[in-house]
């Protein structure tokens, strides 16, 4: 059944039509992640079908009574009216406190937050949460969010995702979080010249029925098409690989993959590092760091000694207002450290990228701009123009000779980030560099990354993006040290949920077990890792040492689909050699039917494990 549809509708803002001629209809149920470039009609299109816009031409059909949730980007909230009166309205405390979906939302949302605080007191992202709060509390047939991981951290998103994905209500959602369109989205819309091009599944299974359909038509540019393949291949040697897909789009994602080199030629690019920044890039002795300056504000780092080599790429993650800013900030030698020292080698040319928009002169054109730094950059084995460069970043033709004053902030970020890599930089520290940035830019700035050597250090709560151009994780816990996680953003969730039962099962203990389940003794029996395998399985769920043995299971099962297909393709070229050879082609073919009915055979066994995983 739908639930809204759209008749030949067309909108558009000045000149430029950003809807045109469009017609769809969303169904209960649905779950729709909507993406394209900035500027390209996403928010329109949520506005028309929300009902809060009337466009130009064409109908729009909500069915009778029709219970909508609308998060926009702009949070309009009653400045004079306190979190608990937005979120919760008129509801009395024993009618919220009793219902356990209103307090997980308020937990996971707002439960920092002073709930007789006035909005006209609140940051950006605190307003952004206790809107969302307010919208999910609430019972919808339809839901509607535009961006709503803006100004959430990597747990909150994670949340977010699991709590829409249990809801019943349809969901349209604009986003650039692509792990988070995968968690949510069963169907994806891309908002294109005005056509809304339709996709079944999520992020993943979109990129590959895009570069299916870019094969079969053969239109797409050389560069882009490269583009879709690099990141296909990406999808299939990440967590997403192998996961519950059916086995004809495995296959087809191989096939489109094959040859494919790896997205980043590791070893050329440390031996290239390695040249520029010879062996020392930073060195932390014996460091303590408080957020706040000398003995103020949280710990961030406690006695820390932690190295940094040349052409390490690390992704610092870590819950908002824990300290990864602040560990930049003394990278970038703009933070002292409390206690200790930090050995920057003589070679770091370092460039840093904050959260902050840096000044920038509004007079100058957006190619001037960049030019002052630099007219060529040389990338990987390829030189770039810097009007080149603007262009893979979104600033195509005209765009390039704007005014910067006339700039958006995500246009401001971009042109902030080029300027820096135009100073041939051999550090990178990045501060959420994707804040603002549409997929595309986000794929043309993964590659260009890509082939750039140097040491990056990158805080982003893009999990996506994270996982695509780091090599390795690490956290901040709380505890005052840089935790290596091996098993990435998953692990890190992990850590922290068996970090908080055993706070809670603290919290619970009584006095005559104080001596077993104190914070110091705790911390002194081991590891947060340790502390996760010792952790008790969720009703239903696994442990995290569960989890773990069949996370190697499956890698091991993986590993045999490896050989076997490698040994498959051989039995095919030896058959082709021997198509005149009819005895020797029988043999070759009984060993074939062998060697597919063991792929047949692991391949069950892969996804009965991926299913008691519950990838």
């Amino acid at each position: 059944m739908n639930l809204v549809n759209l008749e030949s509708v067309s909108h558009a803002y000045g000149p430029k039509p950003l809807l045109s001629d469009v017609s769809l209809g969303v169904e209960a149920g649905e779950r729709i992640g909507v993406v394209g470039r900035n500027g390209g009609g996403k928010t329109t299109l949520l506005s028309v079908i929300a009902g809060a816009v009337r466009p130009d031409t064409g109908r729009v059909t909500h069915n009778r009574g029709l219970r909508v949730g609308f998060l926009s980007q702009r949070d309009e909230l009653d400045p004079d009216a306190t979190v608990k009166e937005i979120v919760l309205g008129g509801l009395a405390e024993h009618e919220w406190a009793g219902d356990q979906r209103v307090r997980e939302i308020l937990a996971n949302l707002i439960g920092d937050l002073d709930l007789d605080a006035r909005a006209a007191d609140l940051s950006g992202g605190e307003r952004r949460r206790t809107a969302l709060a307010q919208l999910l509390i609430d019972d919808h047939e339809l839901i509607m969010l535009d961006e709503p991981t803006n100004h959430l951290d990597i747990e909150a998103i994670a949340w977010l995702a699991g709590h829409l994905a249990g809801r019943r209500s349809a969901l349209v959602v604009v986003t650039h979080d692509r792990w988070f369109l995968d968690a949510v989205s069963t169907r994806t819309w891309e908002v294109v010249d005005g056509r809304v091009e339709r996709y079944e599944g999520g992020y993943a299974a979109y990129v590959l029925a895009k570069a299916e359909r870019a094969r079969i038509a053969q239109a797409a540019e050389e560069r882009r098409q490269n583009l879709m393949r690099k990141e296909i291949a990406w999808l299939r040697r990440g967590p997403p690989a192998r996961t519950s897909k059916p086995k004809f789009r495995i296959e087809a994602a191989q096939a489109l993959i094959a040859n494919e080199p790896p997205a980043r030629e590791t070893v050329e690019l440390m031996r290239f590092a390695a040249a520029r920044l010879g062996k020392t890039v930073y060195d932390l002795d014996d460091v303590t760091l408080h957020a706040g300056g000398p003995g103020s504000g949280p710990l961030v780092l406690d006695r820390l000694t932690w190295q940094f080599g040349p052409g390490d790429r690390i992704g610092l993650i870590g819950v908002n207002g824990s300290g990864k800013s602040s560990v930049l900030r003394l990278l970038a030698d703009t933070v002292k450290p409390d206690e200790g020292r930090v050995v920057r080698g003589k070679t770091v040319r370092l460039a840093h990228l904050s959260q902050e928009l840096a000044e920038l002169d509004p007079q100058r054109r957006v190619l001037e701009s960049v030019e002052e730094i630099r007219k060529y950059l040389q990338v990987g084995k390829k030189e770039w123009s810097a009007s080149q460069l603007l262009e893979r970043l979104g600033f195509k033709g005209e765009a390039q000779w704007k005014v910067v004053g006339s700039l958006s902030g995500g246009e401001r970020r971009r042109l902030q980030l080029l300027r820096l890599l135009m100073d041939d930089p051999n550090v990178l520290l990045l501060d959420e560099p994707t804040n603002d940035l549409d997929i595309e830019t986000l794929n043309e700035l993964e590659d260009l990354l890509d082939g750039w050597p140097g040491t990056l250090i990158l805080v982003s709560h893009d999990r996506y993006f994270l996982e695509r151009v780091t090599d390795r994780c690490v956290a901040l816990l709380g505890d005052g040290k840089l935790s290596l996680l091996p098993g990435g953003v998953d692990e890190y969730l992990e850590r922290r949920a068996a970090g908080t039962a055993l706070t809670a099962r603290m919290a619970g203990a009584t006095t005559t077990t104080t001596t077993t389940t104190a914070p110091g003794t705790a911390g002194a029996a081991g590891s947060p890792a340790s502390a996760a395998d010792a952790a008790p399985a969720a009703q239903g769920g696994l442990s995290a040492k569960e989890e773990r043995e069949l996370r190697k299971e499956l890698n091991r099962l993986e590993r045999q689909l490896d050989k076997l297909s490698d040994q498959e393709t051989r039995l095919h070229a030896a058959m082709a050699e021997a198509a005149n050879d009819y005895a020797r082609l029988g043999t070759l073919d009984a060993e074939l039917r062998e060697i597919t009915a063991q792929k047949d055979t692991i391949e069950a066994e892969w996804l009965e494990t991926a299913d008691r995983l519950g990838d």
